[in-house]
């Protein structure tokens, strides 16, 4: 039996923009084995449109950090070889990396072109706005810096069916592009009546050598980097028919190992179910879902009956395809996205998605080492660290729920012969101090357990029957487990 793994995203928006992170992360991969990492989700790996960039507005997707482009060799993170030295670290360390893919659209365009448009409404991108007319765009790329090397394919105005930016008019809009065959890509989200257009020159995945050069750079990513997985970053916002032979096409070249989890940020589960349905195609996706329930239950305290607090999720319905987080780069404070979990509740948040058995769980690097930027926000490395522990050595074997109160609920994983004095017990607050009565198996009978977290400093002994009456502080929450070596009663 192996043990739970977790993933950690090895970075948060605000990471210094000095090209040490791919070496902080070779330096911090024996750490990160020790305390239960057993994958890493790292940042977009290329060139983007400035060093500053955290790696979304993607300009070449050849470039990982070798050519002389966008006014440096290497991208925010470091160069190539550090991010190959960084990867390699992390496999010494039975650590898997997932690779952050940016495939909806194109950024920092080399040149300007000259192309028929018609502008369309923002709140409704099926209606157009205006006639059709000529805009300069930037659209060209001739990534003279690289040359033709690893790729000779050149980007233009043909494989692009929208754009936001007309140079001759000095306006921004959205534009989309005129041609044979030209249209939205119409199997996307339908927010604003199309949402296959969300920034930059957006890719047109209706062409084939589009989709050919596309495939065949995801296969050169690959096995040029020998990672692990992709997580696919906006994808409600491109041809899910694409994903679903991107997808498959990786996992064929790269073997069934291979791990692809999208992004696919809409929190109405129907919405998220219907992709799963439409791809056809075993790929996970980030629970959006329970993100936001987490979010909701921090804003509203003790009004937030915790009893549902994984109904409408995807790892409530789909456990096998739900990477369950708290927060992430999008969600932290001042971005797009914000939806920030309250302080208050993120020891729970991550007990939530650490200690139970479904999903695939991801801890933020933003939440376990800090953010940075204007307004830094400190690390709560103390308040995980306890789960991530229990969570490697404890959290296995059957799961009872005792979700049966809306302010306290509980929950026993009852453990496992493979591993020895495994099983916890997790209590639950968002109101007041309470306690909750569950049973952990009649073997455990005379066994004394502690608050894993260190919140409580009582000791419980189980009872001849297997059961025990768990407390916890109001707001909080406590994880009894039998220590490594025992205490007296």
């Amino acid at each position: 039996m192996e043990r739970n793994h977790t993933i950690m995203q090895f970075f948060e928006w605000d990471v210094p923009s000095d090209g040490m992170h791919w070496k902080r992360l070779k330096e911090q991969a024996p750490e990160l084995k020790r305390i239960g990492i057993r994958a890493v989700w790292i940042p977009p790996v290329t060139k983007a449109t400035s060093v500053q960039d955290t790696g979304y507005s993607v300009y070449d997707v050849y470039d990982l950090g070798e050519f002389d482009q966008k006014g440096a060799v290497r991208t925010k993170y470091g160069t190539k070889q550090e991010l190959i030295d960084a990867i390699n670290a992390c496999h010494e360390q039975g650590i898997g990396v997932y690779v952050d893919l940016v495939m909806n659209h194109k950024a920092g365009a080399d040149e300007k072109e000259v192309f028929k448009v018609v502008e369309v409404d923002g709140n409704n991108r099926t209606r157009e706005i205006s006639a059709p007319f000529d805009i300069e765009g930037w659209t060209k790329f001739t990534y003279q810096g690289r040359g033709d090397k690893y790729s000779a394919f050149k980007w233009n105005f043909m494989h692009f069916n929208g754009t936001d930016y007309d140079a001759r008019q000095n306006r921004s809009g959205i534009f989309r592009i005129i041609g044979e065959n030209k249209k939205w890509n119409e199997n996307v989200d339908d927010e604003y009546g199309n949402y296959d257009y969300l920034m930059f020159a957006n890719i047109d995945y209706n062409h084939l050598e589009v989709r050919q050069e596309m495939i065949k750079w995801g296969k050169w990513l690959a096995d040029t980097l020998k990672c692990d997985g992709f997580r696919l970053d906006a994808i409600k916002h491109i041809n899910h028919d694409f994903i679903k032979d991107f997808s498959k096409e990786m996992v064929a070249h790269r073997g069934e190992g291979f791990y692809i989890v999208g992004e696919f940020w809409n929190s109405v589960l129907a919405h998220n179910q219907t992709f799963l349905d439409t791809i056809d195609y075993s790929i996970d996706l980030v629970d959006v879902a329970l993100h936001y329930k987490l979010f909701a239950a921090s804003q509203a305290g003790n009004k937030f009956d915790l009893r549902t607090i994984f109904a409408d999720t995807l790892v409530g319905s789909r456990p096998n395809q739900a990477v369950t987080f708290v927060d992430n780069h999008d969600s932290q404070p001042n971005k797009a996205l914000e939806s920030w979990v309250g302080d208050w509740f993120k020891q729970i948040a991550y007990a939530l998605i650490l200690l139970r058995q479904e999903g695939y769980p991801c801890i933020f690097y933003g939440d376990y080492y800090g953010i940075g930027g204007e307004h830094p926000i400190a690390g709560k490395q103390t308040a995980i660290d306890p789960l991530l522990y229990v969570r490697y050595h404890k959290a296995y074997g059957k799961q009872e729920d005792y979700f049966d109160h809306p302010n306290t609920i509980g929950w026993v994983r009852l453990g496992v012969p493979e591993f020895e004095r495994s099983g916890c017990a997790v209590v639950i607050s968002n109101g007041d101090k309470g306690d909750k009565r569950m049973c952990v198996g009649d073997q455990r009978a005379g066994q004394v357990w502690v608050d894993m977290t260190k919140t409580r400093t009582e000791q419980i002994t189980i009872a001849s029957d297997g059961w025990a009456t768990f407390p916890v502080n109001g707001g909080s929450v406590s994880v009894w487990a039998l220590p490594e070596l025992d205490v007296k009663g």
